[in-house]
């Protein structure tokens, strides 16, 4: 079981909890991006490789015995911070799709570049699978 940290008074995030507590089987997902299987791209389009990142992070929890459900915090790492703001609408709906409505702690950045060229996004995530 998980517990939403929610400090009284703070205004409530969209999207994100400000934190998590969990007690189980943890899970570390190592850095995911937006090419399948083959590790080959199928799309440009930013939500396009969000949604597939994420397609990738929920594979990598299901070899554990997790799911979407099981995720306590996730860092988001992207290129481009216009792209990623432009797109938040195409973004929260492809979360919902694969995620579902679980909203762990997270962390968004943009960065220089990631190591394959044609990766817009790379998600890290940690789940915790109770006891």
């Amino acid at each position: 079981m998980h517990t939403i940290l929610q400090p009284e008074g703070w205004a409530k995030p969209i999207g994100y909890a400000n934190g998590v507590a969990a007690t189980g089987r943890q899970i570390f997902v190592g850095g995911q991006i937006g090419w399948n299987a083959q590790c080959q791209f199928e799309t440009d389009d930013f939500v396009g490789q969000v949604r597939q990142t994420l397609a990738n992070v929920v594979a990598v929890l299901t070899e554990a015995g997790a799911g979407p459900q099981h995720v306590t915090a996730m860092t988001w790492y992207f290129t481009d911070k216009a792209e990623y703001l432009a797109n938040l609408k195409g973004i929260g709906q492809v979360y919902r799709e694969v995620m579902g409505k679980h909203f762990p702690a997270m962390a968004a950045m943009q960065v220089v570049a990631l190591v394959e060229d044609r990766a817009k996004i790379e998600i890290q995530a940690t789940a915790v699978i109770p006891e």
